[in-house]
């Protein structure tokens, strides 16, 4: 089953129109999970893509749970910035967590609003967990527990440059290099290169002007980049990390360098949540539901989800 077309009226002004996938469970009534992306692609390429025939979204499913995916305006099947289509430097970094967030409320209203005004879970990625985790903080109502997979904290260190452009262009060979630059020398590939050149293609198209550029590129809202310069320069996650009350699981690959042991202790101890906790799964990097060993990120995040709240 593929994950069918839903576009959602958006009620918030200067917004495109937004996509929002839904992949049902067999079993009905099922909850709902909400899954939030990250920086650089969209949940097509996340949650819903299917290594050797099975995706997050089929385990979930598997496991009891509808499986919804939001690409954020400027991403995948969502409409576009109008800044995405001028010249980069006329306008500076789109589509920040502060404005995101909003996009990912009207989400969870829609689920909501179709469920019988039940809270969702919501699994984030990356950057997604900037937007996901000042929604958690600000509307407690609308989710029921929450995942942080492969978070972004603050950090104390010195400051990092930002981007100024408002969008730049990502090639596949820039994405797999940074797939593959956290697997420590010698150790064996943690991505398939068959998975990879699947993905890839389903990557460009998910731009349908990736094709009239050379090299193949897709076009990307600088706003993520920009936001995680401003957490790590800053050391402020930029809302109050306090306010999220509802359950939290950070889960986390063993070689993500952009959220280590110090990273995910900060966090932790920031967080408002009593229940909260930290997994650290083996052979894994800040992309590891793309990764061979993705089936332990899949287990823990279902386990996650499965527990009495």
């Amino acid at each position: 089953m593929s994950a069918p077309r839903n576009r959602i009226p958006t009620r918030l002004a200067g917004t495109p129109e937004l996509h929002l996938a839904v992949q049902l469970a067999d079993r009905q009534p099922a909850e709902d999970v909400l899954y939030v992306h990250g920086a650089t692609f969209p949940s097509a390429l996340s949650i819903f893509f299917r290594f050797d025939g099975v995706s997050w979204a089929d385990a979930l499913n598997d496991a009891g749970f509808n499986a919804w995916g939001l690409d954020f305006a400027g991403y995948g099947e969502s409409g576009r910035h109008a800044a995405m289509q001028g010249d980069a430097d006329r306008a500076p970094p789109i589509g920040r967590a502060e404005d995101a967030a909003p996009q990912v409320r009207r989400a969870l209203e829609h689920i909501v609003e179709r469920n019988g005004g039940l809270p969702v879970n919501v699994i984030a990625h990356s950057w997604g967990t900037l937007v996901a985790g000042r929604v958690a903080a600000a509307h407690p109502e609308l989710v029921k527990r929450l995942v942080m997979f492969g978070p972004i904290a603050p950090r104390e260190g010195a400051p990092i440059a930002a981007p100024s452009q408002a969008w730049r262009l990502l090639t596949v060979w820039q994405q797999y290099r940074r797939f593959i630059e956290d697997v420590p020398r010698g150790a064996p590939p943690v991505l398939a290169d068959h998975h990879m050149h699947e993905w890839a293609a389903a990557y460009l198209a998910s731009d349908p002007q990736s094709a009239g550029r050379t090299p193949h590129a897709v076009k990307t809202p600088n706003g993520p980049a920009a936001d995680i310069a401003t957490v790590w320069s800053s050391g402020s996650a930029g809302y109050d990390l306090a306010a999220i009350r509802c359950p939290v699981l950070l889960v986390r690959g063993e070689w993500d360098s952009l959220c280590g042991d110090r990273d995910a202790r900060r966090l932790l101890d920031a967080l408002g949540a009593a229940a909260k906790q930290d997994r650290k799964l083996a052979r894994g990097t800040h992309l590891m539901h793309l990764e061979e060993n993705r089936g332990a990120l899949h287990a823990a995040s279902i386990e996650f989800l499965r527990a009495p709240v």
